[in-house]
């Protein structure tokens, strides 16, 4: 039982005035954004990237002699950590939810698991 374009639109409200006038305002503004990116203004930023880069190379790791692969040789992922691990035995066993209040419930207890450290 689809519903044609017509039929649709029947049931959408019309915008308000003042969602109309927030939408051209962020129309203009992106406008304007748009007007701001050029060849030159990337350029610009290019070189201002590759100072910035070269200011903190004294911070720079030499990569050759770091191993931070997430992969081994034969292409297996790498473990999750024990932090991760622990999450998600957590959650199985915390999150086998019954009811809505109680999902809400569940959700909150989440939050706060993960934001602890």
């Amino acid at each position: 039982m689809a519903l044609s374009d017509k039929e649709r639109k029947k049931h959408i409200a019309d915008e308000s005035p003042k969602t109309r006038k927030a939408r051209e305002k962020l129309k203009r503004q992106l406008d304007a954004f748009d007007k701001k990116v050029t060849p030159q203004a990337l350029e610009k930023k290019a070189i201002e990237i590759q100072r910035w880069i070269a200011r903190h190379a004294s911070h720079r790791i030499a990569l050759k002699t770091k191993s931070i692969s997430l992969f081994d040789e034969n292409q297996n992922a790498a473990g999750l950590s024990m932090r991760v691990s622990q999450l998600a035995d957590q959650i199985k066993k915390e999150f086998h939810v019954t009811s809505e209040d109680e999902g809400q419930l569940k959700m909150s207890k989440l939050r706060k698991l993960i934001t602890k450290e």
